[in-house]
């Protein structure tokens, strides 16, 4: 038995998914049920034995230490985070309660119930915390990719309260010497990512008929990972992660988001071409840029390749189209996930924009 925190929203659910896919064991799934999570993300493991969801909060130490002590698991793997940059500038305090104060609650639950395993049980223990490579700020045009060695210098109330995160698990593993075990990702994307961030929202604007908004210039570079490959990282750090690593995940993917927009506009136009017969590229719009955007990420994943043999499965030309043929095969869950709060939330992000 595994415990998975935010195992509804997309990278979590994607696990959750690939898990019982991949292994027999099962899954205490404890997700907040906010915006981003969501329960038809799951909807294939309805009446599935192996998985047993629990709506709450990880910020929730009793109802956490009441599921340690319920269903001992070897495990916990830490998704549950608030993720999105823009919504960080817009109302930071959601990102202290959740990232901060949530993992350090989350971290002494575990603890206390680790302290109390058998000798046995206490050195099969894993605590993996699931984190991103925007900790370390942003890279010049030229400077080399972020190694796990990289100075941590967090640029918004996002990353900030991921870094802060982070420190906090590193400090229990050499404080308390609780087995942990942490990895910064680069951008995700694939089936299930709420259609907030930029590939899901190019894929659903266009189809809809809307602009499809590109900060400043669109020249902001990020290494993208399709999420099924950071999935099987995730399974791998797992398994055989050295206690108190890090471990870099990227897709070797370095794209500029101009780019990205134009991939996805050239495959919406051979898989579902406009009725007018013009190119989607016709509805891109710039607006404004986000304040204190970093301008580049890319990430240096040769340690996890060197210590545990992982490389990502997709290129992104692969992945990419099976992420937008995913959108196009599920028109419903789409709908379902567009609800009023998240057309408010466009239509303040993207102000003047015709969104």
């Amino acid at each position: 038995m595994i415990l998975v925190t935010g195992g509804a929203g997309f990278i979590g659910a994607n696990f959750v998914l690939d898990w019982l896919a991949h292994s027999g064991e099962p899954v205490v799934n404890l997700d907040k049920l906010t915006y981003a999570g969501n329960l038809h993300n799951l909807a294939s493991l309805q009446g599935d034995a192996r998985h047993v969801f629990v709506q709450g909060d990880i910020a929730d130490r009793a109802l956490v230490e009441r599921l340690l002590a319920e269903h001992r698991p070897r495990a916990i793997v830490n998704f549950a985070a608030e993720s999105h940059v823009d919504r960080s500038i817009h109302g930071p305090e959601d990102f202290i309660q959740t990232n901060v104060v949530g993992t350090f609650r989350l971290l002494e639950a575990a603890r206390h119930y680790w302290q109390a395993l058998d000798a046995t049980e206490k050195g099969a223990f894993r605590f993996l915390h699931v984190s991103t490579d925007e900790v370390y700020g942003t890279l010049a045009p030229d400077a080399p990719a972020f190694t796990e060695e990289h100075q941590i210098e967090p640029n918004s109330p996002y990353s900030a309260s991921k870094a802060a995160s982070d420190h906090l698990v590193r400090a229990w593993h050499h404080t308390y010497g609780l087995p942990v075990l942490t990895t910064n990702c680069s951008n995700n994307y694939g089936p299930l990512h709420f259609p907030e961030k930029l590939i899901p929202l190019m894929i659903v604007n266009a189809l809809a008929g809307k602009s499809l908004p590109v900060y400043g210039d669109g020249m902001q570079i990020r290494d993208w990972l399709y999420v099924k490959d950071h999935c099987s990282a995730i399974r791998r750090v797992l398994e055989a992660g050295r206690l108190g690593e890090t471990y870099n995940i990227g897709g070797w993917n370095e794209k500029p988001n101009i780019e990205i927009v134009h991939t996805v506009c050239a495959l919406l136009d051979e898989l579902r071409p406009r009725a007018d017969g013009q190119s989607y590229k016709a509805q891109i719009t710039y607006v404004k840029d986000r304040p204190g955007h970093d301008r580049r990420y890319a990430i240096d994943a040769r340690k996890i390749e060197r210590e545990l043999a992982w490389r990502p499965a997709e290129t992104f030309e692969t992945g990419i189209r099976k992420t937008v043929q995913w959108y196009l095969d599920h028109p419903a869950w789409v709908a379902q996930v567009q609800s009023g709060a998240y057309r408010d939330w466009v239509a303040k992000q993207y102000e003047g924009a015709a969104v």
